[in-house]
């Protein structure tokens, strides 16, 4: 039986099925030495190489919750020095599910299932992320108010989403959008600068009293839920 050549790259653990499309259209993937196409279907005595180094079904999947710190940058890039993959230093092949700038702290998630970080990314699935947030200068009593509703950042309509007051400086706000910096872009808005970002939650996933720089295996039960 054959399957589609970017899901079987992402099947192996290599990475997910977008960034094995980028290898695919950049010519960095052969089958059976023969540079692949998108339409390239593989089957089981298929030999598949990027960059001329041949990969496998990965024989179990790896599902871990990092509390990342400031200043490591969420990418595979092993050239960068700050890159999470170095940082972490896991025994197997694993990647990041989506991303945390570099500026802030927190949950992320990383794995070697490249199935599913469409089923948690896909932006029609509404899943929440909530953070924590402190800003330089006391909050306005109609701040959460004016945070909660679409505004536009890179020209770019945010969804509504769920801010709490915390204190003067602080507030929790839950998102399922995922725009670059949003945030820091919808608080700088309404003329705020954030000090401090920390994730709290992904989903059904929360940080918890996970270590700042360590990480956890996901239960059975989160890996499931996670899998919808």
């Amino acid at each position: 039986m054959s399957i589609q050549l970017n899901k079987y790259i992402a099947s192996s653990g290599f990475c997910s099925r977008r960034e094995a499309d980028k290898l695919i259209d950049q010519g960095r993937v052969t089958v059976n030495g023969i540079i692949a196409d998108k339409t390239t279907q593989v089957e089981g005595k298929f030999t598949v190489c990027v960059d001329d180094e041949p990969i496998y079904q990965s024989q179990k999947m790896v599902y871990i919750a990092f509390n990342k710190p400031v200043g490591i940058t969420c990418t595979t890039d092993l050239k960068d020095k700050t890159n999470i993959i170095s940082f972490i230093n896991h025994d197997k092949r694993i990647f990041p599910i989506g991303r945390l700038d570099k500026d802030s702290q927190g949950l992320i998630l990383l794995t070697n299932d490249g199935d599913i970080v469409n089923t948690v990314l896909r932006a029609e699935n509404n899943h929440e992320k909530e953070y924590l947030v402190q800003v330089h200068k006391p909050l306005e009593k109609d701040f959460a108010q004016k945070m909660r509703m679409p505004m536009k950042i890179d020209g770019i309509m945010t969804k509504p989403c769920k801010v709490k007051v915390l204190g003067k400086q602080k507030f929790s706000i839950i998102l399922t959008q995922g725009l670059n910096r949003q945030i820091r872009k919808m608080s700088r808005t309404l003329g705020y600068k954030v000090l401090f970002l920390q994730r709290t939650r992904i989903m059904h996933i929360a940080l918890g009293d996970l270590k700042l720089g360590r990480y956890r295996n996901l239960t059975p039960m989160e890996i499931q839920k996670l899998k919808g």
